[in-house]
């Protein structure tokens, strides 16, 4: 029965993540087109509700061609592997039937996040193209000075909690939510959150104006939509992770669902009316910004523990 109750969660997590992320894509183009005084995809079913359905099926059923002189092993291959990671990256959800969740849950993610940087770095270079090769060199110094600060961030809260367990994250704030105790860091962990999944205004990894699209300019097809299903899942998925680390709304029911569709709206939001950063801006805002800050806010509470441990 518990096997039974397992293999039904895990299914379920993956079939929430994957309607998910596709009806995420309809709710940035319908958010964004009114942002801009347009309508926005409405012509497919009711309003536009089987857009994403069918945008899935001409992705998917289009013809797979061999790029000229690309690496094709990988080039075919890590598009796949960066969904599976991202899908990997949803069993730690600490539900009860979930025999895949672990006590380390957050070392498993640091794990998978450093691993999927890996995966666009070879579709990059794979692809054997100019822009992909420059889209991967700006990625790469991008996601790994983010992932610093953003690993930094997290162990700021798994030391005041003093687990790498999820559920212990949340036990512990059963009195006061880190979002209240920690609010500038929280401020500083959306930033990072932002320039980890490529957002506005960080989207300068597929930069359009400069880029011709980035590292992901010869993907068409199907290699184009799982890329894009590991994006915007990886976006649900440090959204919830957001609300884990700071808030105690995982055991409210509809008020964690709530939050999480307001967070993943703000960041739809942003999207339609912030600009893009300059790439010197947000390298400077990285190392000389949230870097101190956040290496002064571990200190101090290094501090309150060896206080606590020592005096009381």
């Amino acid at each position: 029965m518990y096997i039974f109750m397992n293999v039904l969660s895990v299914l379920m997590i993956l079939v929430l993540v994957l309607v998910g992320v596709a009806y995420l894509t309809l709710l940035e183009r319908k958010v964004l087109s009114y942002i801009q005084y347009r309508k926005g995809p409405n012509k497919v079913g009711v309003m536009g509700v089987f857009q994403p359905v069918s945008d899935a099926m001409k992705l998917l059923s289009k013809e797979i061609l061999l790029v000229f002189k690309s690496n094709y092993f990988i080039y075919y291959f890590s598009p796949s592997m960066m969904l599976i990671m991202m899908m990997l990256l949803w069993l730690m959800v600490p539900w009860v039937t979930n025999i895949y969740y672990m006590n380390y849950s957050m070392l498993f993610m640091f794990l998978l996040m450093s691993l999927s940087s890996y995966m666009l770095l070879m579709m990059g270079w794979s692809s054997n193209s100019s822009y992909s090769m420059l889209g991967v060199i700006r990625l790469i110094a991008q996601i790994i000075s983010y992932e610093v600060s953003f690993i930094l961030i997290v162990f700021c809260v798994v030391i005041l909690s003093e687990s790498f367990s999820i559920m212990d994250l949340i036990v512990w704030q059963a009195y006061m939510w880190n979002l209240v105790i920690l609010f500038p860091v929280f401020l500083m962990f959306f930033i990072s959150v932002l320039a980890e999944t490529n957002r506005t205004p960080s989207d300068l990894i597929e930069g359009e104006s400069e880029l011709v699209s980035g590292f992901n300019i010869e993907y068409f097809g199907g290699g184009f939509a799982l890329i894009f299903l590991g994006e915007y899942g990886m976006i649900m998925f440090f959204c919830f992770i957001t609300l884990l680390l700071f808030t105690n709304l995982f055991l409210m029911g509809l008020m964690f669902t709530f939050s999480f569709i307001v967070l993943v709206g703000l960041i739809i939001y942003m999207r339609g009316v912030l600009p893009r950063i300059r790439y010197d801006s947000l390298m400077f805002m990285c190392w000389k910004v949230i870097l101190p800050l956040i290496l002064s806010y571990l200190s101090m509470i290094f501090g309150f523990k060896f206080i606590l441990m020592f005096f009381f």
